[in-house]
Protein backbone atom coordinates (compact mmCIF):
# COMPACT_ATOMS: atom_id res chain seq x y z
CA UNK A 1 0.00 0.00 0.00
CA UNK A 2 2.93 2.36 0.63
CA UNK A 3 3.91 2.19 -3.04
CA UNK A 4 0.36 3.03 -4.11
CA UNK A 5 0.14 5.95 -1.71
CA UNK A 6 3.47 7.20 -2.98
CA UNK A 7 2.24 7.23 -6.54
CA UNK A 8 -0.92 9.06 -5.55
CA UNK A 9 0.98 11.72 -3.58
CA UNK A 10 3.55 12.37 -6.31
CA UNK A 11 0.81 12.82 -8.86
CA UNK A 12 -0.14 16.11 -7.21
CA UNK A 13 3.32 17.64 -7.04
CA UNK A 14 4.24 18.53 -10.58
CA UNK A 15 3.92 22.32 -10.55
CA UNK A 16 6.83 24.48 -9.41
CA UNK A 17 7.35 28.21 -9.32
CA UNK A 18 8.81 30.03 -12.28
CA UNK A 19 12.13 30.59 -10.56
CA UNK A 20 15.10 29.17 -12.42
CA UNK A 21 15.91 26.44 -9.92
CA UNK A 22 15.83 22.65 -10.14
CA UNK A 23 12.54 21.05 -9.11
CA UNK A 24 14.42 18.50 -7.01
CA UNK A 25 17.66 18.45 -5.07
CA UNK A 26 19.98 20.95 -3.48
CA UNK A 27 19.59 24.69 -4.14
CA UNK A 28 22.74 26.68 -3.35
CA UNK A 29 22.94 30.39 -2.65
CA UNK A 30 26.32 31.53 -3.91
CA UNK A 31 28.24 34.79 -4.17
CA UNK A 32 31.20 35.63 -6.44
CA UNK A 33 33.07 37.22 -3.53
CA UNK A 34 31.59 34.89 -0.84
CA UNK A 35 29.67 37.77 0.75
CA UNK A 36 26.13 37.07 1.94
CA UNK A 37 23.33 39.02 3.58
CA UNK A 38 20.95 37.44 6.10
CA UNK A 39 17.93 39.08 7.68
CA UNK A 40 16.42 37.78 10.92
CA UNK A 41 12.70 38.21 10.44
CA UNK A 42 9.36 36.54 11.09
CA UNK A 43 6.67 34.88 9.03
CA UNK A 44 4.39 31.88 8.80
CA UNK A 45 4.63 28.34 7.52
CA UNK A 46 1.79 25.96 6.73
CA UNK A 47 1.47 22.35 7.77
CA UNK A 48 -0.30 19.67 5.68
CA UNK A 49 -3.20 19.53 8.16
CA UNK A 50 -3.96 23.21 7.49
CA UNK A 51 -2.36 24.62 10.64
CA UNK A 52 -0.40 27.88 10.26
CA UNK A 53 2.60 28.40 12.54
CA UNK A 54 4.41 31.61 13.43
CA UNK A 55 8.16 31.25 12.89
CA UNK A 56 11.37 33.21 12.86
CA UNK A 57 13.95 32.66 10.13
CA UNK A 58 16.98 33.93 8.27
CA UNK A 59 15.94 35.52 5.00
CA UNK A 60 18.46 35.43 2.16
CA UNK A 61 19.41 38.00 -0.46
CA UNK A 62 15.76 38.69 -1.33
CA UNK A 63 14.90 39.61 2.25
CA UNK A 64 11.78 37.39 2.17
CA UNK A 65 11.15 35.18 5.18
CA UNK A 66 11.91 31.52 4.55
CA UNK A 67 12.40 28.32 6.53
CA UNK A 68 15.08 27.10 6.77
CA UNK A 69 17.52 29.88 5.97
CA UNK A 70 19.28 29.86 2.60
CA UNK A 71 21.77 27.09 1.91
CA UNK A 72 25.06 28.94 1.43
CA UNK A 73 27.70 27.14 -0.67
CA UNK A 74 31.36 28.21 -0.72
CA UNK A 75 34.69 26.61 -1.70
CA UNK A 76 37.24 25.44 0.81
CA UNK A 77 39.65 28.24 1.66
CA UNK A 78 37.19 31.05 0.86
CA UNK A 79 37.04 34.08 3.13
CA UNK A 80 33.33 34.20 3.89
CA UNK A 81 31.58 37.39 5.03
CA UNK A 82 28.00 37.34 6.32
CA UNK A 83 26.16 40.51 7.35
CA UNK A 84 23.16 39.94 9.60
CA UNK A 85 20.36 42.51 9.85
CA UNK A 86 17.96 41.91 12.71
CA UNK A 87 14.31 42.94 12.30
CA UNK A 88 13.16 41.03 15.39
CA UNK A 89 12.38 42.62 18.75
CA UNK A 90 15.30 41.01 20.60
CA UNK A 91 19.02 40.58 19.89
CA UNK A 92 19.86 37.83 17.39
CA UNK A 93 23.18 36.38 16.21
CA UNK A 94 24.64 33.64 14.00
CA UNK A 95 27.17 31.01 15.05
CA UNK A 96 28.97 28.69 12.66
CA UNK A 97 29.77 25.33 14.32
CA UNK A 98 32.86 23.77 12.77
CA UNK A 99 34.39 27.05 11.60
CA UNK A 100 37.45 28.58 13.27
CA UNK A 101 38.83 32.10 13.40
CA UNK A 102 35.36 33.66 13.27
CA UNK A 103 35.21 37.43 13.74
CA UNK A 104 32.25 39.67 14.58
CA UNK A 105 32.56 43.25 13.33
CA UNK A 106 36.27 42.57 12.72
CA UNK A 107 36.91 41.49 16.32
CA UNK A 108 37.58 37.89 17.40
CA UNK A 109 34.27 36.22 18.20
CA UNK A 110 33.67 35.58 21.88
CA UNK A 111 30.75 35.13 24.28
CA UNK A 112 28.83 38.19 25.48
CA UNK A 113 28.07 38.72 29.19
CA UNK A 114 25.71 41.07 30.99
CA UNK A 115 26.45 43.27 34.01
CA UNK A 116 25.85 40.29 36.31
CA UNK A 117 28.46 38.25 34.41
CA UNK A 118 25.79 36.00 32.93
CA UNK A 119 26.35 34.91 29.33
CA UNK A 120 23.69 36.30 27.03
CA UNK A 121 25.07 35.16 23.68
CA UNK A 122 27.74 32.86 22.27
CA UNK A 123 28.80 35.63 19.88
CA UNK A 124 28.14 39.34 19.36
CA UNK A 125 24.49 39.75 18.29
CA UNK A 126 22.76 42.28 16.09
CA UNK A 127 20.68 44.65 18.22
CA UNK A 128 16.89 44.39 18.16
CA UNK A 129 14.76 46.25 15.63
CA UNK A 130 17.27 46.98 12.89
CA UNK A 131 20.74 46.27 14.31
CA UNK A 132 23.45 44.75 12.14
CA UNK A 133 26.63 42.77 12.69
CA UNK A 134 29.12 41.34 10.19
CA UNK A 135 30.72 37.94 10.68
CA UNK A 136 33.72 36.62 8.80
CA UNK A 137 35.69 33.37 8.71
CA UNK A 138 37.82 31.25 6.45
CA UNK A 139 36.05 28.08 5.31
CA UNK A 140 38.89 25.87 6.41
CA UNK A 141 37.63 22.38 5.54
CA UNK A 142 35.02 20.82 3.27
CA UNK A 143 31.80 19.33 4.53
CA UNK A 144 28.25 20.03 5.66
CA UNK A 145 27.67 22.48 8.51
CA UNK A 146 24.81 24.09 10.39
CA UNK A 147 24.54 27.77 11.06
CA UNK A 148 22.12 28.93 13.75
CA UNK A 149 21.44 31.61 16.31
CA UNK A 150 23.93 31.79 19.16
CA UNK A 151 21.63 33.95 21.29
CA UNK A 152 19.01 32.42 23.62
CA UNK A 153 19.41 29.24 21.61
CA UNK A 154 16.68 27.22 23.32
CA UNK A 155 14.19 29.79 22.10
CA UNK A 156 15.62 31.15 18.86
CA UNK A 157 16.71 27.90 17.21
CA UNK A 158 13.31 26.33 18.00
CA UNK A 159 11.72 29.42 16.44
CA UNK A 160 13.53 28.68 13.15
CA UNK A 161 16.83 30.57 13.12
CA UNK A 162 18.96 27.95 11.37
CA UNK A 163 20.25 26.95 7.95
CA UNK A 164 22.94 24.98 6.12
CA UNK A 165 26.46 25.90 5.03
CA UNK A 166 28.20 23.68 2.48
CA UNK A 167 31.94 23.91 1.92
CA UNK A 168 33.16 22.22 -1.25
CA UNK A 169 36.74 20.87 -1.34
CA UNK A 170 39.49 22.58 -3.30
CA UNK A 171 40.00 19.23 -4.98
CA UNK A 172 36.48 19.59 -6.33
CA UNK A 173 37.95 20.72 -9.65
CA UNK A 174 40.98 20.04 -11.80
CA UNK A 175 43.53 22.79 -12.63
CA UNK A 176 41.61 23.37 -15.85
CA UNK A 177 38.44 24.04 -13.85
CA UNK A 178 36.63 20.79 -14.64
CA UNK A 179 34.38 19.86 -11.67
CA UNK A 180 35.19 16.61 -9.92
CA UNK A 181 32.10 16.74 -7.70
CA UNK A 182 33.57 15.33 -4.52
CA UNK A 183 32.11 15.79 -1.05
CA UNK A 184 35.60 15.63 0.50
CA UNK A 185 39.19 15.61 -0.73
CA UNK A 186 39.29 11.85 -1.22
CA UNK A 187 38.29 10.73 -4.75
CA UNK A 188 36.07 8.00 -3.31
CA UNK A 189 33.71 10.74 -2.08
CA UNK A 190 32.70 11.51 -5.68
CA UNK A 191 28.97 11.95 -6.29
CA UNK A 192 26.58 12.75 -9.12
CA UNK A 193 25.99 16.54 -8.97
CA UNK A 194 22.54 16.14 -10.51
CA UNK A 195 21.58 13.99 -7.50
CA UNK A 196 22.71 16.03 -4.48
CA UNK A 197 20.20 16.39 -1.65
CA UNK A 198 19.82 18.19 1.67
CA UNK A 199 17.79 16.89 4.64
CA UNK A 200 17.73 19.56 7.37
CA UNK A 201 15.73 18.00 10.22
CA UNK A 202 13.83 19.98 12.86
CA UNK A 203 10.73 20.00 15.05
CA UNK A 204 8.07 22.52 16.16
CA UNK A 205 5.94 22.88 19.26
CA UNK A 206 3.03 25.06 18.06
CA UNK A 207 2.07 26.03 21.63
CA UNK A 208 5.52 27.53 22.16
CA UNK A 209 5.38 29.39 18.85
CA UNK A 210 1.95 30.78 19.69
CA UNK A 211 3.27 32.03 23.04
CA UNK A 212 6.16 33.82 21.31
CA UNK A 213 3.78 35.35 18.76
CA UNK A 214 1.59 36.66 21.60
CA UNK A 215 4.62 37.76 23.62
CA UNK A 216 3.60 35.44 26.45
CA UNK A 217 5.88 33.42 28.77
CA UNK A 218 6.45 29.72 28.16
CA UNK A 219 8.08 27.05 30.30
CA UNK A 220 10.63 25.43 27.97
CA UNK A 221 10.77 22.37 30.21
CA UNK A 222 7.26 21.63 28.89
CA UNK A 223 8.25 21.85 25.24
CA UNK A 224 6.33 19.15 23.32
CA UNK A 225 6.96 19.12 19.55
CA UNK A 226 3.93 18.20 17.45
CA UNK A 227 5.34 18.73 13.94
CA UNK A 228 8.54 17.24 12.55
CA UNK A 229 10.07 18.58 9.39
CA UNK A 230 12.62 18.04 6.63
CA UNK A 231 13.78 21.32 5.08
CA UNK A 232 10.99 23.21 6.84
CA UNK A 233 8.22 20.95 5.49
CA UNK A 234 6.22 17.98 6.75
CA UNK A 235 5.01 15.02 4.68
CA UNK A 236 3.41 15.12 2.12
CA UNK A 237 4.71 18.65 1.45
CA UNK A 238 8.26 17.24 1.60
CA UNK A 239 7.72 15.64 -1.82
CA UNK A 240 6.46 18.84 -3.43
CA UNK A 241 9.02 20.45 -5.76
CA UNK A 242 11.45 23.17 -4.81
CA UNK A 243 9.76 26.59 -4.81
CA UNK A 244 6.27 25.10 -4.90
CA UNK A 245 3.89 28.01 -5.40
CA UNK A 246 1.61 26.90 -2.52
CA UNK A 247 4.55 26.93 -0.04
CA UNK A 248 5.97 30.44 -0.59
CA UNK A 249 7.99 30.52 2.65
CA UNK A 250 9.17 26.88 2.54
CA UNK A 251 11.25 26.73 -0.66
CA UNK A 252 13.11 23.43 -0.29
CA UNK A 253 11.68 20.04 -1.22
CA UNK A 254 13.09 16.78 0.12
CA UNK A 255 12.29 13.96 -2.31
CA UNK A 256 15.22 11.87 -3.56
CA UNK A 257 15.26 10.85 -7.22
CA UNK A 258 17.82 8.23 -8.21
CA UNK A 259 18.43 5.63 -10.91
CA UNK A 260 18.83 1.91 -10.32
CA UNK A 261 22.16 0.31 -11.22
CA UNK A 262 22.84 -2.57 -13.54
CA UNK A 263 25.55 -5.12 -12.81
CA UNK A 264 28.95 -3.50 -13.35
CA UNK A 265 27.61 0.06 -13.26
CA UNK A 266 30.20 2.36 -11.64
CA UNK A 267 28.43 5.69 -12.15
CA UNK A 268 28.72 8.09 -9.18
CA UNK A 269 26.18 7.75 -6.36
CA UNK A 270 23.73 10.32 -5.06
CA UNK A 271 24.79 12.40 -2.05
CA UNK A 272 22.52 13.17 0.90
CA UNK A 273 23.58 15.80 3.44
CA UNK A 274 21.78 15.41 6.80
CA UNK A 275 21.65 18.18 9.41
CA UNK A 276 19.87 18.26 12.78
CA UNK A 277 18.59 21.63 14.03
CA UNK A 278 16.47 19.94 16.70
CA UNK A 279 16.95 19.18 20.38
CA UNK A 280 17.38 15.39 20.18
CA UNK A 281 18.92 12.72 17.98
CA UNK A 282 16.80 11.94 14.94
CA UNK A 283 17.01 8.30 13.75
CA UNK A 284 16.35 8.67 10.02
CA UNK A 285 15.52 5.49 8.12
CA UNK A 286 15.63 5.24 4.30
CA UNK A 287 13.83 2.10 3.13
CA UNK A 288 15.16 -0.48 0.71
CA UNK A 289 18.96 -0.03 0.59
CA UNK A 290 21.62 1.01 3.08
CA UNK A 291 23.32 4.37 2.75
CA UNK A 292 27.09 4.73 3.05
CA UNK A 293 28.08 7.18 5.80
CA UNK A 294 31.15 9.04 4.51
CA UNK A 295 31.41 12.06 6.81
CA UNK A 296 30.26 13.70 10.01
CA UNK A 297 30.46 17.35 11.13
CA UNK A 298 32.72 18.17 8.20
CA UNK A 299 35.17 15.36 8.95
CA UNK A 300 35.64 12.75 6.25
CA UNK A 301 35.50 9.07 7.18
CA UNK A 302 37.41 8.21 4.01
CA UNK A 303 40.41 10.52 4.42
CA UNK A 304 43.20 10.04 1.88
CA UNK A 305 46.04 7.94 3.29
CA UNK A 306 44.03 6.72 6.26
CA UNK A 307 41.90 3.66 6.91
CA UNK A 308 38.46 3.76 5.34
CA UNK A 309 36.08 4.34 8.27
CA UNK A 310 32.95 4.75 6.16
CA UNK A 311 30.16 2.27 6.83
CA UNK A 312 26.77 1.20 5.52
CA UNK A 313 23.73 1.95 7.65
CA UNK A 314 20.00 1.42 7.21
CA UNK A 315 19.15 3.84 10.03
CA UNK A 316 21.11 7.11 10.00
CA UNK A 317 21.42 8.64 13.49
CA UNK A 318 21.87 12.41 13.30
CA UNK A 319 22.64 13.85 16.77
CA UNK A 320 21.30 17.25 17.79
CA UNK A 321 23.34 20.08 16.28
CA UNK A 322 25.38 17.75 14.09
CA UNK A 323 25.62 16.73 10.43
CA UNK A 324 26.10 13.45 8.55
CA UNK A 325 26.96 12.91 4.87
CA UNK A 326 25.94 9.75 3.01
CA UNK A 327 26.12 8.39 -0.50
CA UNK A 328 23.25 6.40 -2.02
CA UNK A 329 23.11 3.80 -4.78
CA UNK A 330 20.27 1.47 -5.69
CA UNK A 331 20.86 -2.16 -6.58
CA UNK A 332 18.86 -5.34 -6.30
CA UNK A 333 20.44 -8.45 -4.83
CA UNK A 334 21.91 -9.65 -8.12
CA UNK A 335 21.90 -6.34 -9.94
CA UNK A 336 19.02 -5.05 -12.03
CA UNK A 337 16.75 -7.86 -13.14
CA UNK A 338 13.01 -8.15 -13.82
CA UNK A 339 13.11 -11.21 -11.57
CA UNK A 340 13.61 -8.97 -8.53
CA UNK A 341 10.39 -7.46 -7.15
CA UNK A 342 10.47 -4.83 -4.46
CA UNK A 343 9.89 -6.36 -1.00
CA UNK A 344 6.29 -5.13 -0.72
CA UNK A 345 3.15 -7.21 -1.20
CA UNK A 346 0.78 -5.12 -3.26
CA UNK A 347 -2.92 -5.20 -2.31
CA UNK A 348 -5.56 -6.68 -4.55
CA UNK A 349 -7.06 -4.34 -7.11
CA UNK A 350 -10.34 -4.08 -5.23
CA UNK A 351 -8.44 -2.72 -2.22
CA UNK A 352 -6.73 0.04 -4.18
CA UNK A 353 -7.83 3.53 -5.11
CA UNK A 354 -8.25 3.55 -8.88
CA UNK A 355 -10.05 6.43 -10.59
CA UNK A 356 -11.24 6.66 -14.21
CA UNK A 357 -8.08 8.47 -15.27
CA UNK A 358 -5.35 6.92 -13.11
CA UNK A 359 -3.95 3.42 -12.89
CA UNK A 360 -1.24 1.81 -10.82
CA UNK A 361 0.58 -0.74 -12.95
CA UNK A 362 0.31 -3.51 -10.31
CA UNK A 363 3.95 -4.36 -10.98
CA UNK A 364 6.52 -4.64 -8.19
CA UNK A 365 9.30 -4.91 -10.80
CA UNK A 366 11.58 -1.96 -11.48
CA UNK A 367 11.32 -1.10 -15.17
CA UNK A 368 8.10 -2.95 -15.94
CA UNK A 369 4.93 -1.00 -16.71
CA UNK A 370 2.69 -3.76 -17.97
CA UNK A 371 -0.35 -3.41 -20.15
CA UNK A 372 -2.50 -0.39 -19.40
CA UNK A 373 -6.17 0.04 -20.31
CA UNK A 374 -6.74 2.29 -23.33
CA UNK A 375 -6.83 5.97 -22.37
CA UNK A 376 -5.50 5.38 -18.87
CA UNK A 377 -2.50 7.28 -17.48
CA UNK A 378 -0.10 5.25 -15.35
CA UNK A 379 1.24 6.86 -12.19
CA UNK A 380 4.54 5.04 -12.69
CA UNK A 381 4.94 5.75 -16.38
CA UNK A 382 8.51 4.49 -16.72
CA UNK A 383 8.29 1.54 -14.36
CA UNK A 384 9.76 3.48 -11.44
CA UNK A 385 8.85 2.76 -7.86
CA UNK A 386 8.98 4.59 -4.56
CA UNK A 387 10.38 3.85 -1.15
CA UNK A 388 9.66 5.78 2.05
CA UNK A 389 12.36 7.50 4.13
CA UNK A 390 11.30 8.67 7.58
CA UNK A 391 12.21 9.13 11.21
CA UNK A 392 12.31 5.78 12.95
CA UNK A 393 10.91 7.45 16.05
CA UNK A 394 7.45 6.85 14.66
CA UNK A 395 5.77 9.66 16.62
CA UNK A 396 7.92 11.95 14.46
CA UNK A 397 6.32 10.56 11.30
CA UNK A 398 3.04 12.30 12.15
CA UNK A 399 1.42 15.70 11.76
CA UNK A 400 0.11 16.52 15.24
CA UNK A 401 -0.35 12.80 15.81
CA UNK A 402 -1.89 12.01 12.41
CA UNK A 403 0.18 9.25 10.84
CA UNK A 404 1.91 9.22 7.45
CA UNK A 405 3.29 12.72 7.88
CA UNK A 406 5.98 14.62 9.69
CA UNK A 407 9.65 13.80 9.16
CA UNK A 408 9.06 11.65 6.11
CA UNK A 409 9.74 11.80 2.39
CA UNK A 410 10.01 9.49 -0.62
CA UNK A 411 12.82 8.00 -2.67
CA UNK A 412 11.92 7.66 -6.34
CA UNK A 413 13.92 4.92 -8.09
CA UNK A 414 13.96 4.95 -11.88
CA UNK A 415 15.08 1.92 -13.90
CA UNK A 416 18.49 2.24 -15.53
CA UNK A 417 18.68 4.72 -18.41
CA UNK A 418 19.05 1.98 -21.01
CA UNK A 419 15.53 0.69 -20.31
CA UNK A 420 13.52 1.87 -23.30
CA UNK A 421 10.26 2.23 -21.38
CA UNK A 422 11.70 4.91 -19.11
CA UNK A 423 12.20 8.49 -20.28
CA UNK A 424 15.19 10.52 -19.15
CA UNK A 425 15.26 11.45 -15.47
CA UNK A 426 13.89 14.96 -15.00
Amino acid sequence: MCVLLASLFVRGTVAASAQDTPSEGLICETSPNFTFNLTATSGYITEPDGNTIYMWGYAGQSGQFQLPGPTMCVPEGAQVTITLKNLLAEPVSVVFPGQTGVTADSMPAQPIFDSNNLMTSLIKPAAANGGTVTYSFKASRPGTFLYESGTDQAKQVQMGLYGALIVRPTSNQTPSGTPLNQAYDDPSSVFDPSHEYLHLLSEVDPAFHLAVERNQPFDLSKLHPRYFMINGRSMPDTIAPNNAAWLPNQPYGAMLHIVGRVVGDTSPPALVRYLNAGFETFPFHPHGNDERVIGSDGYSLIATGAADRSYNKFDIDIPAGQTVDTTVIWTNADGYSPSNPIPVDLPALQDQLVTPDTWFSQSPYLGYTGDQPVGITADNQCGEYYQIAHSHALNQSTNYGATFGGMMTLIRIDPPANISTCPAVN
